[in-house]
């Protein structure tokens, strides 16, 4: 059977995350492969979610570099402490960005992205990725998507150290 992402219509965001994570655990057991597990949440989060763009940048060189996602082309290479991704990766911290035009130094990949939330994955003390979700809308995120995407991240450091 060919595995769904689409939601129930829920208006619960936290029971529509739940739904998201019970679906993508299953879907996702066993496999060890960082590109594979980030390409198929990528492409989860959005046929779910609905949102402008979802995808993963890796650490690689000391700077992060595009990784798969789903959504329009981006930037490909990020440095540390640049925009809201390089933020998330120097801090080593969930950034919630309700308005991009005013966070100081913001990249701007898409004109149409309006409010990002970027969520580090943190493997034994180190940012080896983050995650980056744009939305279309001002004030998309909050500490409810906060909260799951940063278990969704924990869980992805756990699936794919499992070797």
């Amino acid at each position: 059977m060919e595995p769904t992402f689409k939601l129930s219509q829920t208006t619960n965001k936290s029971k529509a995350y739940e739904e998201f994570l019970d679906a993508w655990r299953t879907f996702i057991e066993g496999e060890t492969n960082d590109i594979c597990v980030y390409a198929n949440t990528s492409a989860a989060l959005k046929e779910a979610f609905g949102f402008f763009w979802v995808g993963f940048y890796i650490v690689h060189n000391e700077e992060l570099i595009l990784g798969p996602f789903q959504g329009s082309v981006a930037c490909m290479h990020i440095r540390k402490g640049k925009g809201v991704c390089g933020t998330a990766w120097a801090k080593a911290e969930t950034q919630v960005v309700p308005n991009v035009e005013e966070f100081p130094g913001h990249i701007a990949c898409s004109s149409l992205s309006k409010s990002e939330i970027v969520v580090p994955l943190i493997q034994q003390g180190k940012v080896i990725a983050v995650l980056d979700i744009d939305s279309e809308h001002l004030n998309t995120f909050d500490n409810i998507d906060k909260e799951y995407l940063e278990i969704l991240c924990q869980e992805i450091i756990k699936t794919i150290t499992l070797q």
